[in-house]
C-alpha cells in the first residue's frame, strides 16, 4: 500500500476513534531549517474542516496533489473523508461533479501550461492556492481561464489555510503584533511541538500563535502577508522586505520564478540576492526594482537558475538556495 493509500487509512480511523485521540503529528516544510513536529488536536482538525466547508459554500471530493505527510495534503484527505467521499489518490483529476484541489503556485503554473489538466480545473468548484507566495499575474491568468482560486494563508500550526483570500476563518482571529507580526487564534491552533516545551512556550503564548510572518491589515480588515520576519534584510544599514523586492522581479515578463534571500557580506551586512528563472541580468534586475522601489532594495547579487530547488511541498528551499549564493 502506498503512502497516500496507508495514510487515508489511518486518518479514517483517527476521525472516527472514540473519545478524543491522540494528536495526529504533522512535520514543518522546514524550508528555512530543521523541520517541527507538530501535534494537532482532531478538534483542531475538524474545526478547519467545517470552516473551510463553509467559506467556500460547498462539500464534496478532494483531489490529492500535494505530500500527505503535510498539513496541506493531510486536511485535503480529512475534508474529503468528513464531506463522505473517498479523496482521489491517483494523477487522473476528475471532470464533472463537485470537486476541490489544493495547489501551490508551481503546480498551478504548470498545469496552466497542461491542456488535459486546464480543461479538468475548469471543471473544479474552487482551487486552494498556498504554500508561497502568490504572483498576481498568475492569479489573473487563472481567472481568465475560468478558475476559481482562492488563496490561503496558514501553517501547520494552525491545521492548515485558516485565512482565505484575506479573511479569517469562521472562529479564527487575527492581529499584529510588535513590528506588524501577525498573530492567530482560534480553534484551529495546534497543542505544541512534539519533544519541545521550550519552543512551544516561545509559539503559544496567552492562547496566541505567534507566526513568524510580518503583515498588515488594509482598509477593509483584509490580511496582506508581507513575508517573513527574518526576510527583512538589512543591508547597508538599510531595512530590505526580501518578500516585496521577489514579488516585484516575478513581475519581470523574462523572469518565471524569483526567490530573494540575504547572505552575509563585509561590506553590506547582508547581500540582497536574487534566484531567479528566465532571462534577466543583475543590471536589469536592480533597474526593474528600482522602478517600484527604493534603489538601495534592489538586489547586488543575481543566482539565474533553471529552476528553483523545491521541497516536497512545493515551496522554495531556502537552505538550498543560501549554498548557491
Amino acid at each position: 500500500m502506498d503512502e497516500a493509500a496507508s495514510t487515508v487509512d489511518a486518518l479514517r480511523r483517527w476521525l472516527d476513534a472514540p473519545g478524543e485521540p491522540e494528536p495526529w503529528v504533522v512535520e514543518t516544510s522546514g524550508s528555512t531549517g530543521r523541520p517541527k513536529r507538530v501535534a494537532l488536536s482532531r478538534r483542531a482538525v475538524l474545526a478547519s474542516v467545517t470552516a473551510s466547508a463553509r467559506r467556500l459554500g460547498a462539500g464534496g471530493r478532494w483531489v490529492l496533489a500535494l505530500p500527505p505527510t503535510y498539513v496541506a495534503g493531510l486536511q485535503v484527505l480529512a475534508r474529503s473523508l468528513v464531506a463522505g467521499h473517498e479523496p482521489v489518490l491517483d494523477a487522473t483529476w476528475p471532470r464533472e461533479g463537485t470537486w476541490f484541489i489544493s495547489l501551490v503556485p508551481t503546480q498551478l503554473h504548470r498545469a496552466l501550461e497542461d491542456p488535459d489538466r486546464l480543461t479538468a480545473l475548469r471543471t473544479a468548484h474552487t482551487i486552494l492556492l498556498g504554500g508561497g507566495p502568490i504572483d498576481p499575474a498568475l492569479r489573473r491568468r487563472a481567472a481568465d481561464e475560468g478558475l476559481r482560486v482562492v488563496a490561503t494563508y496558514g501553517a501547520a500550526e494552525t491545521a492548515g489555510g485558516c485565512v482565505y483570500d484575506g479573511m479569517p476563518l469562521d472562529g479564527v482571529a487575527v492581529a499584529l503584533g510588535e513590528g506588524g507580526r501577525i498573530r492567530i487564534g482560534g480553534p484551529t491552533l495546534f497543542d505544541g511541538y512534539v519533544g519541545d516545551p521550550r519552543l512551544t512556550a516561545e509559539a503559544l503564548v496567552d492562547g496566541w500563535y505567534l507566526t513568524q510572518d510580518a503583515g498588515r491589515l488594509d482598509e477593509d480588515g483584509r490580511l496582506q502577508v508581507l513575508g517573513r520576519l527574518d526576510d527583512m534584510l538589512v543591508s547597508g544599514g538599510v531595512n530590505v522586505p526580501a518578500a516585496a523586492v521577489a514579488a516585484r522581479l516575478r513581475e519581470h515578463p523574462d523572469v518565471s520564478a524569483a526567490e530573494v534571500l540575504g547572505v552575509p557580506d563585509e561590506e553590506w551586512g547582508t547581500r540582497v540576492v536574487a534566484f531567479v528563472t528566465g532571462r534577466l541580468s543583475l543590471d536589469d534586475a536592480r533597474d526593474f526594482v528600482a522602478e517600484r522601489h527604493p534603489r538601495s532594495w534592489a538586489p547586488r547579487q543575481l543566482v539565474a537558475l533553471d529552476a528553483l530547488p523545491l521541497l516536497a511541498n512545493g515551496k522554495a528551499d531556502r537552505v538550498a538556495l543560501r549554498g548557491l549564493a
